[in-house]
């Protein structure tokens, strides 16, 4: 009888720990040096912090391309006190330039939120002849071309991959130790093409030292509406990143719902939403469940790129 009770008292405190949470500080470890996902991050995560009246804690833990930060965030208590915060890539991308990893991509998370997707922006040097996206496909069979990219299985290789894989061409790739550094040497002429994140090349291309040919997303940029997508030269290619919030399997389904709710309040704040408009960002509206579908989609689209572009990771 004392038994029976003591689990009655102990099941009803694990209840009403989960009712209330968060009950104390929430450490959300952040898979990159500071840069684009980690003001993202800290920028919805305050909005949830004052939501939740509990502080979300940011710790930066960079390096091998977001594997640190998640096998760090796997192998955590599974009650909702250490999340991650990752480029989508981590999960759909890794799985297939990696030998091996220290978890399992698809067995060790719970998928809290994709909350905003982003593509890359396509641009050449102005001396590479072409104004469209199917002149420098024909170019490319006349002329060996290169392109330029943040390194061996970022978002800018694997679009471009993509591309020529869609385009039935070859370039050669000439990769980079982040896109910063490769951009200024499109920019200088020393390689004829680019995919990179909207923002980082549009303001080359305002200056007229970079020429814009195509948007990797399903739908054109607000930030360049002028530039056609891909997709409109090649029906169905979308190279689509996002970013991904995460927690350890075996968290509650309370707890992943509570969180993607307020994620998703968060976006749909005004100043929230102008700054991803100034980055380029696009909202999805993804709970948990869909949240997980498109990484698993993703996983395997990204697999038959890799697949046929031999890229490993460096």
């Amino acid at each position: 009888m004392i038994h029976r009770m003591l689990l009655v008292v102990a099941l009803l405190s694990a209840f009403a720990a989960q009712a209330q949470y968060p009950a104390k500080p929430v450490r959300v470890v952040v898979s990159t040096v500071p840069g684009p996902l980690d003001t993202f991050a800290r920028m919805v995560l305050d909005k949830m912090s004052t939501a939740l009246k509990q502080p979300f804690v940011v710790e930066n833990k960079p390096g091998a391309g977001g594997n640190i930060a998640a096998d760090m965030v796997a192998k955590s208590p599974a009650d909702g006190y250490t999340l991650l915060f990752a480029i989508d890539t981590t999960f759909t991308v890794n799985p297939s330039i990696y030998k091996t990893l220290p978890f399992d991509p698809a067995k060790d998370f719970a998928a809290i939120s994709v909350p905003v997707t982003y593509g890359q922006l396509l641009a050449v040097h102005p001396s590479v002849p072409a104004n469209s996206v199917k002149e420098l496909v024909a170019l490319s069979k006349q002329k060996k071309l290169t392109y330029a990219s943040g390194g061996n299985g970022t978002p800018s290789h694997l679009s471009g991959a993509y591309f020529l894989a869609a385009a039935g061409i070859d370039m050669t790739h000439v990769p980079y130790k982040g896109t910063g550094q490769s951009v200024i040497d499109v920019v200088a002429g020393q390689v004829d093409s680019i995919f990179a994140v909207t923002t980082g090349v549009l303001p080359h291309v305002k200056a007229g030292k970079l020429r814009a040919l195509g948007i990797s997303s399903a739908k054109r940029s607000a930030l360049a509406p002028e530039v056609p997508t891909i997709a409109e030269s090649y029906p169905g290619f979308e190279a689509a990143f996002a970013y991904a919030f995460m927690a350890p399997a075996g968290t509650s389904v309370d707890i992943v719902r509570t969180l993607n709710r307020e994620m998703l309040n968060a976006l749909a704040q005004p100043d929230v939403q102008e700054k991803n408009r100034t980055f380029d960002y696009v909202a999805t509206g993804l709970d948990p469940s869909q949240s997980a579908a498109w990484l698993k989609e993703n996983r395997e689209r990204w697999a038959q790129v890799i697949k046929r572009a031999g890229i490993l990771a460096e």
